[in-house]
């Protein structure tokens, strides 16, 4: 993962515009991110090298991308948690994840997009016409979160996570390719930051999955004022 990093800052000259919150060194977190490309990737690797975590990174990741040699194999190795989208086929595999990251105290960002995928304007209609029969916020920069996993993810690291990092990623431009952003087709990567301790989060379900969709209301905010002003601040 380190080495994405190293590409894209050093060989392929990308500056990562970084905004908001300062974050501590060596916190365990756990990172919920808006998801445009593959490049939000490297840059989250970026603030993960900055506070001494590049190398303690765990994903939510597809399932299908467990058998991609190279980083599907890698990633396995390092208990990443593979996904089906279905909580049912998912809880057990996942509750034995955060035990394991419980039992061993081991170190760690842990890392969700919890829009489910990456944004494209056909999956963001379909998002606002689901918001739209649930009476929920009409969201058009970023797709509705899915709450459930966030609310089982609080749930299940316990008292091992210090504190919940809410990343913005924007581009100036269209969503660079993995491809484009390494081979120096991207000058800069905006991403803003906002950390919020374990103890000011609600505790219940319901009120951990209206806090979810308080940030990505935020968020939505967050990325019209980039779109119009071409920075998050």
């Amino acid at each position: 993962f380190n080495g994405l990093n190293i590409l894209m800052e050093y060989l392929a000259g990308v500056e990562v515009v970084i905004s908001g919150d300062s974050l501590p060194y060596r916190e365990n977190a756990f990172v919920i991110a808006n998801h445009q490309a593959m490049a939000d990737i490297p840059a989250i690797i970026a603030l993960a090298r900055r506070a001494g975590r590049a190398g303690d990174l765990k994903w939510f990741v597809k399932d299908p991308i467990k058998y991609v040699p190279g980083i599907g194999w890698g990633m396995l190795f390092l208990d990443c948690i593979y996904v089906k989208r279905n909580w049912m086929a998912d809880k057990t595999r996942v509750l034995k994840t955060f035990e394991s990251l419980r039992t061993h105290r081991t170190p760690f960002w842990l890392v969700s997009f919890l829009e489910g995928t990456r944004l494209t304007p056909a999956k963001l209609a379909r998002a606002q016409g689901f918001g739209k029969r649930q009476n929920l916020p009409h969201l058009t920069h970023v797709m509705l979160p899915r709450t459930k996993g966030f609310e089982a993810t609080m749930e299940g690291l316990g008292a091992h996570k210090q504190a919940v990092y809410d990343f913005t990623i924007g581009y100036e431009g269209k969503p660079p390719s993995l491809r484009a952003l390494l081979l120096g087709g991207v000058k800069r990567i905006h991403v803003h930051s906002r950390r919020y301790p374990v103890a000011e989060l609600p505790k219940g379900n319901k009120e951990r999955a209206d806090w979810a969709l308080a940030r990505w209301v935020e968020k939505d905010a967050r990325m019209a004022h980039f779109y119009k002003e071409g920075r998050f601040t």
